[in-house]
């Protein structure tokens, strides 16, 4: 069962730019713990953002992806080593986090003309803080995607330069969780299996994009965007026992 929860997750994921984490990741903790989830999580993701630079290549915005990745790849690094080391921290800033993404794609579905300005310091402050939050608590798509959909990209350069930036913070996060012990030897024998459903996923998700408009598409992003918000803020609140 976890790995049709892995295609269902991809599939949404690679439709919407992100998310799959943030949909795989409490489907994942039912059958891992916290830890060995996140490792396993977090090279699916990265299986992921390959097939779906595999397939929107062409639409990559290099000088996007320079300004909005390197910041990300910085301080996923810290967010993933502080993950590996320190216990508890993420459930107060998964809350603020949640908030943020629930109150931007509110306000930007009903003000279809509102987003960040496109400049350059944007790219490295939205590049960070979804960096940070990646390797942190695993999930950084969402508020990436918030920033991104600044830029007023197509939808296929809006994909490809996501996936990018995540492959780059993935290759920082994935191999400080493994080496710092996250994942089992026992759990090996899931990453193959794993690598063929997220092109299997990213695949699919890469027909339904081509059969969606522009404007259905960034509304699609919106949702997913108060979808995840709602989830992030929820997992928060609950593991720091608030309800």
């Amino acid at each position: 069962m976890i790995f049709v929860f892995a295609l269902i997750a991809e599939i949404i994921g690679t439709t919407a730019g992100f998310g799959s984490s943030t949909i795989f990741l409490p489907l994942a903790l039912i059958y891992f713990d916290f830890g060995e989830a996140l490792a396993i999580v977090g090279i699916f993701h990265m299986f992921g953002n390959l097939g779906r630079l595999a397939f929107f290549k062409k639409g990559l915005d290099w000088k996007l992806f320079a300004k909005f990745g390197v910041p990300s790849v910085i301080l996923t690094f810290i967010g993933a080593y502080i993950a590996s080391t320190v216990s508890g921290i993420g459930d107060f800033l998964k809350i603020v986090l949640g908030a943020f993404l629930v109150l931007y794609s509110v306000y930007s579905y009903a003000k279809p003309k509102f987003s960040f300005k496109p400049e350059a310091r944007v790219a490295v402050v939205g590049g960070a803080i979804s960096g940070f939050f990646a390797g942190l608590i695993g999930t950084g798509g969402a508020i990436r995607g918030a920033f991104l959909t600044a830029f007023g990209e197509k939808k296929e350069a809006y994909i490809a330069t996501a996936a990018a930036i995540s492959i780059a913070t993935d290759f920082v996060r994935v191999p400080v969780y493994i080496f710092g012990g996250l994942l089992h030897e026992d759990k090996y024998w899931m990453l193959p299996i794993l690598f063929v459903i997220a092109f299997l996923g990213a695949y699919i998700g890469k027909n339904i994009v081509g059969k969606i408009g522009e404007g259905a598409f960034r509304k699609f992003v919106l949702i997913v965007i108060l979808l995840a918000g709602i989830k992030i803020a929820y997992d928060g609140i609950a593991a720091a026992g608030i309800i």
